[in-house]
């Protein structure tokens, strides 16, 4: 395990509270924010079950609870003035993370990494949220949902990112029980390219008619040894931040990552998945 930190994580949705529990669980002290008491109050009890969930499947040691108790929470960014190492995991658009970013400059000590979780937006581009000073130290940290089961993380160092803080993240990635792997800084990064172009075919099959969702998923599942199908995966992370990532590969990269008309339509239906709401598998 990596020395003991003071951690924060901004963003207390699916996948920064899961972010700040690998942390605790690897012995960390852990700040997580969100910007209302009620979402951090659901985060940790979302958490709490999950820590239950897998004690009962045997993913978890009984020990693993006083993780929780290395998690405190704050609605204000001014607390994390002592953090040593700090993760945005917000709603994936540029406006709203650069509002962070420029929060957070302001906010951590001068040696504190800052890491992103975006999944698809250029690492080099978040780091020009920050004062040229701290351009060294804002690194990429694209971690896979469940983060509390999924072992890769990919680590994207931008343009200005010393060498230094690259090697230090890889080692505190291994030390939370990651397995990461270092990736060049391009819109999307490595896995997003692959599954993207995955699910567009997926629904493109559904137009077509060749097949259902939930076939499909079945097929990518027995065939291709997929742990999920894409269209459980879309239901999962839902549809719309799934279009809002190829919109902005279709952007990158052209005609290849081009949403489908029927994606498109789903979205604006509402029907986009997520927790409770219906989605591709379920009404």
């Amino acid at each position: 395990m990596s020395d003991a930190m003071n951690c924060g994580v901004v963003g207390a949705g699916l996948m920064g509270r899961e972010i700040a529990l690998v942390f605790a669980l690897a012995g960390h002290s852990v700040l997580l924010h969100d910007r209302t008491e009620e979402a951090l109050t659901a985060a940790m009890d979302r958490l709490a079950a999950i820590i239950d969930k897998g004690i009962a499947r045997n993913l978890f040691a009984e020990g693993d609870r006083a993780a929780l108790d290395r998690i405190a929470t704050t609605t204000d960014l001014a607390d994390f003035s002592g953090c040593d190492f700090v993760t945005e995991a917000v709603f994936e658009r540029e406006d709203i993370k650069a509002e962070v970013f420029a929060a957070l400059d302001r906010h951590c000590k001068p040696d504190c990494i800052i890491a992103t979780n975006t999944s698809t937006i250029p690492i080099t581009v978040l780091a020009s949220y920050v004062g040229e000073a701290r351009r060294g130290r804002f690194i990429g940290t694209h971690y896979f949902s469940p983060v509390s089961r999924m072992k890769l993380v990919e680590v994207i160092p931008g343009h200005f990112t010393d060498p230094g803080i690259v090697t230090r993240t890889l080692d505190i990635c291994t030390g939370l029980g990651k397995k990461p792997i270092p990736i060049k800084d391009v819109t999307g990064f490595a896995v997003n390219r692959l599954l993207h172009v995955l699910m567009i075919e997926a629904v493109r099959l559904v137009e077509e008619g060749v097949a259902t969702p939930e076939d499909i998923d079945t097929a990518c599942k027995l065939g291709l040894g997929h742990p999920m199908g894409p269209f459980e995966l879309m239901d999962a992370t839902t549809s719309s931040l799934c279009l809002q990532a190829q919109e902005i590969m279709h952007d990158a990269y052209g005609e290849r990552f081009r949403p489908r008309p029927l994606l498109k339509a789903r979205v604006r239906a509402g029907l986009v998945g997520g927790r409770g709401r219906p989605g591709w598998r379920r009404a």
